[in-house]
């Protein structure tokens, strides 16, 4: 999503943007799935997240309380 990701041993040095850009992710667990979508919200242009089983099962009618809140979100 264009931040700069820097890995020491168990450590992750984050170096962010001004923006965020849209590209493919892949949720690897619930809490890190959410912020994947709504990292997406912000970012510019389209976002698609795979692997949205953790999201689905954690959090109830995601997808429809964004839409709630005029975002464009689409669950396929």
């Amino acid at each position: 999503m264009g931040a700069k990701i820097d890995i020491e041993g168990k450590t992750a040095i984050i170096k962010g943007v001004r923006k965020l850009c849209g590209t493919n992710v892949k949720a690897t667990d619930l809490r890190g799935g959410a912020a994947l979508v709504l990292a997406g919200i912000m970012a510019k242009g389209m976002t698609k997240v795979e692997n949205i089983e953790y999201i689905l099962r954690g959090y109830e009618k995601f997808d429809k309380k964004l839409q709630n809140l005029d975002i464009e979100i689409e669950k396929i």
